[in-house]
């Protein structure tokens, strides 16, 4: 899987680096690498390139001391995740052939590492395109207006009790698959998944909030094996970073989500005054609730159709 044999130490990568080897150390540690002891051979010639790569990010001013951190746990975070689920989806296809299990998964890495890294850094050039576009009218860590919404799966925990590991899995990734279709479809952003949920922005309030209730509908078909759920939607100010959304605004749609009964979308008054001209929308208002944060926080239900 490293594409060559492990023949070097922690101490010889980072002086063949000419790196301090408190600093490579303090980079595999961000990038959630696990420990290797002094005189393990756990590294290979790769391993140097990448420090020597890492500080001429650091020369360029790409990795500065404000931001390195940060940057290498995002890295880090990222590939682990990928890792493990392409492990495990080697290691199932390896059991399905019948054969030796190690042997197969040995073969199966083989051929498939160059295709998945290929691919991989097509995705990631694809993605660069999509943020430069965005970035190009906003600054990283400038605020802007965005509505974010938070959808959550009503009875998650109910129902993973009554599942076995795998169907709990292919439960989850089809109601993650169907909502990144919908979210992408309507033009949106998904940020990320949350087990049970999933947090997404777009730049418009209303597609955001057509979005909510499709996948609201979609959870109410007995036909449909999407779950049911319910959605919290604001709209104002956020800051970006590093992929993530913060801010004030993604608290509230957040604490709205848990206020939501099953199959209903709640918005905040920013949200709902953006919509209320939208012929084939409306939103009601409901009584101020107190949630962590807020004391007195106004929400709106929202709901397909105009009041007669």
């Amino acid at each position: 899987m490293l594409g060559r044999e492990p023949t070097l130490t922690r101490a010889d990568v980072a002086g063949a680096a000419g790196v301090p080897l408190e600093v490579a150390e303090d980079l595999w540690h961000h990038l959630g690498f696990p420990h290797a002891d002094d005189t393990e051979l756990a590294f290979t010639e790769a391993d140097v390139e990448a420090l020597k790569k890492t500080q001429e990010l650091i020369r360029l001013g790409v990795l500065s001391e404000d931001r390195q951190a940060a940057l290498v746990r995002t890295w880090g975070r990222s590939y682990a995740r990928l890792a493990e689920w392409q492990t495990s989806l080697l290691a199932e296809v390896a059991r399905e052939r019948g054969g030796d299990e190690v042997e197969d998964l040995v073969a199966l890495t083989a051929q498939v590492l160059p295709l998945v890294e290929s691919l991989q850094d097509y995705v990631w050039r694809r993605h660069l395109v999509s943020a430069a576009r965005r970035m190009l009218t906003v600054a990283d860590s400038t605020a802007v207006p965005l509505a974010v919404g938070f959808l959550d799966i009503v009875g998650y925990t109910a129902r993973s009790k009554r599942l076995s590991d795998k169907e709990l899995v292919d439960w989850v990734e089809e109601f993650e698959d169907t909502c990144s279709d919908v979210v992408v479809e309507h033009g949106g952003r998904v940020i990320k998944y949350l087990g049970d949920g999933v947090f997404f922005t777009f730049e418009d309030v209303e597609a955001a909030a057509r979005t909510a209730l499709e996948l609201v509908i979609l959870g109410e078909d007995k036909e449909n094996p999407f779950p049911h759920v319910r959605a919290g939607i604001s709209y104002g100010d956020v800051v970006l970073r590093l992929g993530d959304v913060f801010g004030p605004t993604v608290n509230i749609a957040a604490r709205l989500t848990t206020v939501a009964r099953p199959s209903s979308v709640i918005v905040d008054e920013n949200a709902a005054a953006a919509l209320e001209d939208v012929d084939d929308l409306r939103v009601e208002k409901m009584r101020r609730t107190s949630v962590k944060g807020y004391s007195r926080l106004q929400a709106f239900r929202l709901r397909p159709g105009k009041a007669d």
